[in-house]
């Protein structure tokens, strides 16, 4: 049996997530998430964001969240500010582009974060009548190379979106293990208010499937579930969701399981890093990049199953680890002993 620091989604959903459907399996609920249980769990998400008047809304994934979410935020003339390593930009096949909006993206430095400095010259080319007009900012927390938003940088960006008529979406298929990372300063509720929308990602952090989409500012909202019904996004046996993210959300098991990823992610990290292995970039959440010759790929093959990040020169490519909730400290040591 091979190591398995592939992704965090391999594995079906923790337990206690599990024994809450199972629990609901039989009773019979009512369908498109008129349910006890969705209804429920929207009111505690909204507790725990500290946000008594947020809309929230499941849907299933983080592409069909992020897709229907941003579409609906703009007006048809208006486009999204993305990160060019953003996944909106670089892992969605253009179905953001497919509804009618243009992507702007924008080249950030290895850390994936995007900041006022780098947005403002697309802003000034972007007063062009004849030119889509900026109508959102689309970040990830955490980003695609594993950081994550201080509360000093977001509270930065944030307020440039609101001077420059900017909403700010914030991609949160990772969000458990950013706002448990140890580079993190912010709560969930400072985290709500520095933001128009976000979702808090299930699929990568503990549920068979979902993501709670949350949108702050009730003036945004208006008829958010036509669109949502119109995009195909509406579950039949929405109570599922409600569920599972009833179970996430007691006993504040989403993020005991965000670090748990973490802890684990440091420990193969400061394994590897001893061994002499190189990192790519600094990530403090689940997901680890490394710079590993081609010729130790074959090895790494046999005993562990990772991702191919991609290629670092003509002898070297950067891989990446990435831990779960699932993953324990058995399995870093035994791939940390396997490579030794």
């Amino acid at each position: 049996m091979k190591f398995w620091f592939k992704n965090d989604y391999s594995f079906g959903a923790h337990p206690k997530v599990l024994d809450a459907v199972v629990a609901a399996n039989m009773e019979g609920n009512w369908g498109y998430g008129d349910d006890k249980y969705t209804a429920r769990a929207k009111d505690v998400i909204r507790e725990k964001c500290g946000c008594p008047d947020a809309m929230v809304e499941f849907l299933i994934g983080g592409t069909q969240t992020n897709v229907v979410a941003c579409s609906f935020l703009l007006k048809p003339w208006e486009a999204a500010i993305c990160p060019h390593s953003g996944h909106l930009n670089g892992h969605e096949v253009g179905a953001f582009e497919a509804t009618g909006h243009k992507i702007l993206p924008v080249e950030v430095g290895a850390d994936g974060k995007i900041t006022p400095e780098l947005i403002a010259p697309l802003l000034e080319v972007h007063k062009d009548v004849h030119l889509t007009k900026p109508g959102l900012v689309y970040i990830s927390n955490a980003t695609e190379n594993g950081d994550v938003y201080t509360k000093a940088e977001l509270t930065r960006l944030y307020a440039f979106c609101r001077e420059n008529d900017l909403l700010l979406f914030a991609d949160g298929a990772r969000l458990g293990c950013a706002l448990t990372s140890d580079s993190n300063d912010l709560t969930l509720p400072e985290f709500a208010k520095l933001v128009d929308a976000f979702y808090i990602g299930g699929t990568k952090n503990g549920t068979m499937f979902g993501e709670a989409l949350v949108i702050t500012r009730p003036e945004l909202t208006k008829d958010f579930f036509r669109m949502k019904k119109r995009m195909g996004a509406v579950m039949e046996k929405g109570w599922i969701q409600g569920a599972m993210f009833l179970a996430l959300m007691e006993d504040d098991l989403y993020f005991k399981m965000g670090r748990h990823a973490n802890e684990m992610a440091a420990r193969l990290q400061k394994g590897l890093v001893d061994m002499g292995w190189k990192l790519w970039v600094e990530s403090p959440t689940n997901q680890l990049f490394f710079v590993i010759p081609n010729e130790l790929k074959a090895k790494l093959d046999e005993i562990c199953e990772y991702e191919d990040w991609c290629m670092y020169d003509e002898t070297h490519t950067v891989i990446r680890f990435v831990t779960c909730f699932n993953t324990t400290e058995a399995d870093v040591d035994g791939l940390l002993a396997a490579l030794r």
